[in-house]
């Protein structure tokens, strides 16, 4: 979601009137890469760029054939084979031992329908959605490079219906998808990607501890609310980060709050009282994830609390609750405190153990596959 904005505020600043880009978009990725489908780099015909699809070996080639497809305004799939050092064409060794498929097309900033303005709703919206680019394609299947279909979570009849069900499997698992399709008339290359708005992190307190934490936690591009019952506490100048300061009572806090299945609470103001009484109001929502900073017999003596006062939660609403909050890295300073929260926050969202790489077996990104996918010849 961060990259995605700040494409979106370069191309802002740019004179199209002067100016003429294009976008760079990864859509297959074989073996390894360093940057996965759906990575983005917006290119100008002047040398500038915003975005990355590698560690910065391929964006050199990709500028120069970005250079071309503005000047002809037609879109191209470049291929870069970095299987082999000795053999690429690149002149430098990539190391990555993969094939990355890089789709390159000019933006027209008077088409409504181009990447750039169905990005902008997506950000403004900040919904959930999948997109299908048509990559390539065979004379007589009347779509053209570059023709995208969008699905909602809301019902529509605009995706056909040989492309649904892998724009619903797509939409369902959060994987990205390049596959190739037989329709009447030929066969067509999609890349289907789905956009999430990213994780929301709302934080309960707004002590010493909790400014690094959103810093951090918005440097990677995250929202984060900070609300506190102290009002002096949440002084602007202490969270010039935060996209959202808010000043309520523990009773009344999730009455102002909007939660959604990307939404983590953390709780961290170091008052037991208040904690406790958000933590009962947070488990009567559905927000999936709820942390608390501080030992675990912190959290039993709540539990306790509760059993003596006649108010009790099954145990799917008690498995939501993560306590002590964090991964295990040894974290001692606020700062480190701050890594291990986020790392476990990012670690839950993406269905992941949060363990070490290099004992992961397989790959490191999962990947999705239909019985359509193939060379395009």
């Amino acid at each position: 979601m961060k990259e995605i904005n700040r494409i979106l505020t370069v191309y802002e600043q740019i004179d199209h009137f002067q100016r003429k880009v294009a976008l760079a978009t990864v859509v297959y990725v074989e073996g390894s890469a360093y940057r996965r489908p759906g990575a983005r780099m917006l290119v100008s015909d002047d040398g500038r760029w915003e975005g990355a699809i590698s560690g910065g070996c391929l964006e050199g080639d990709a500028l120069r054939k970005a250079r071309q497809v503005m000047l002809d305004g037609k879109p191209m799939v470049v291929r870069y084979d970095t299987m082999d050092d000795d053999a690429n064409s690149l002149g430098v060794g990539l190391g990555c031992n993969g094939i990355i498929d890089v789709f390159l097309e000019p933006i027209d900033p008077t088409d409504p329908t181009n990447p750039i303005a169905l990005l902008s709703e997506f950000s403004q919206r900040r919904d959930r959605r999948v997109i299908a680019t048509i990559c390539r394609r065979t004379p007589g299947t009347g779509l053209r490079e570059g023709s995208r279909f969008v699905l909602t979570e809301h019902p529509t009849d605009a995706v056909p219906n040989w492309l649904r069900q892998d724009m619903e499997l797509v939409m369902q698992v959060g994987k990205p998808l390049t596959s190739i399709i037989p329709i009447p008339g030929g066969i067509v290359e999609v890349f289907i990607e789905r956009l999430d708005p990213g994780i929301e992190l709302v934080i309960f307190g707004a002590g010493y501890d909790t400014i690094p934490l959103t810093r951090l936690a918005t440097e990677i591009g995250w929202r984060v609310t900070v609300t506190e019952d102290c009002i002096a506490h949440l002084a602007p100048k202490r969270f010039p980060e935060a996209t959202c300061l808010l000043y309520a009572d523990a009773d009344a806090v999730t009455d102002k709050l909007a939660f959604t299945d990307q939404t983590a609470a953390v709780l961290m103001s170091h008052n037991y009282t208040y904690d406790l009484a958000v933590l009962t109001r947070l488990l009567k929502t559905e927000v999936p994830y709820i942390g608390m900073l501080g030992p675990r017999k912190r959290y039993e003596k709540m539990k306790n609390q509760w059993e003596r006062t006649g108010c009790s939660f099954d145990a799917s609403s008690l498995k939501r609750v993560h306590s002590p909050i964090g991964l295990d890295l040894g974290a001692e300073t606020p700062d480190e405190i701050a890594l291990s929260i986020l790392s476990e926050i990012k670690a839950f969202f993406s269905q992941r153990s949060g363990g070490f790489l290099t004992d992961r077996s397989g790959p490191i990104h999962d990947r999705i596959t239909t019985e359509q996918n193939a060379v395009f010849v």
